[in-house]
């Protein structure tokens, strides 16, 4: 408060009460957005979400997947590292794309048809968890740090750079995310774990599609009701696992690691990227309470 003068606080006592409460709100708003409210909680660690038979498969698809590029499907040793379509049984793009053994193909067989059916069952019981914090319709995470728990959205999470997933030095901690839409991010966005978080231990419970945006760094099993499109030069640390529609593929890196120590990804490259957007809080706090000093001004004009 140390940027509001004693004269424009005298200023504003002499508000009426409603201006009084908007000025508090935007304050409070500022505030929010240098310390988001998901950074500063902590709450109890769920249990990972069961995916069965699901969780041999690296990409699943509903109807069919389609590839362009040199894409390459691959997990650590026990893991799985399979490509999938059920109902479906059409695959495009492979070669050139490439399944790495042991990983194979299972185009409409009842090796797909059963993960499809466990993937179904893990993305009702990860919606079906109550939700420790549940934002605002359209919410983008940018910018913002979590502890393990549950985060929901009733319409859809984007993501415009980095978002930090932070386990606490437990190895254990879950993090899932819940969109009851769409799950959407921009181009170059980074999914970044630190502080032993691990991406076999996150999952993001999508309502309808994903859309990853192109040389995106993201961390996590994607369970999506719909269809799932990886842009161009993506890698992914988990799964893309697609229950009814088509999984679209472009030159991308998709990997499932083992619940290991040192799984993730590295986290130096993107101290960059995590300061720009602490920078960019504080500006946009700044900012607003700029404006709300000249409505100070001219409300007490007006008096």
């Amino acid at each position: 408060m140390a940027l509001i003068s004693r004269r424009t606080s005298a200023r504003v006592l002499r508000l009426h009460g409603r201006h009084r409460l908007a000025v508090g709100v935007a304050l409070v708003g500022a505030v929010l957005l240098i310390e988001p409210i998901s950074a500063a909680s902590a709450f109890p660690n769920p249990a990972p979400v069961p995916l069965g038979t699901a969780g041999t498969f690296t990409v699943l698809a509903g109807s069919t997947v389609t590839n362009t590029g040199s894409t390459v499907i691959s997990a650590d040793t026990g893991v799985g590292g399979n490509l999938g379509v059920s109902p479906g049984s059409a695959v495009t793009g492979f070669p050139p794309g490439v399944v790495t053994p042991p990983g194979v193909q299972h185009l409409g067989d009842g090796a797909a048809g059963g993960a499809q059916t466990d993937a179904g069952h893990a993305l009702t019981v990860a919606q079906g968890l109550t939700p420790n914090h549940t934002f605002a319709p359209v919410w983008d995470l940018v910018g913002q740090t979590f502890t393990a728990g549950v985060y929901n959205d009733p319409s859809s999470f984007a993501l415009s750079g980095t978002v930090t997933l932070d386990g606490g030095g437990n190895p254990d901690s879950v993090f899932i995310f819940q969109a009851g839409s769409t799950l959407i991010t921009s181009a170059s966005s980074v999914v970044a774990l630190t502080n032993g978080a691990q991406a076999c231990n996150v999952f993001w419970a999508v309502g309808s599609s994903a859309t990853l945006g192109a040389s995106s760094l993201f961390n996590g099993t994607i369970l999506a009701s719909t269809a799932a499109t990886i842009g161009d030069g993506t890698q992914i640390q988990g799964r893309v696992l697609a229950g009814s529609a088509a999984v679209t593929l472009s030159d991308d890196l998709i990997h499932t690691p083992a619940c290991a120590p040192s799984s993730g990804v590295s986290q130096a490259p993107l101290f960059g990227r995590m300061a720009m957007g602490t920078t960019a809080a504080i500006f946009l706090a700044g900012a607003g309470v700029l404006v709300v000093r000249r409505r100070f001004r001219r409300s007490a004009s007006a008096i």
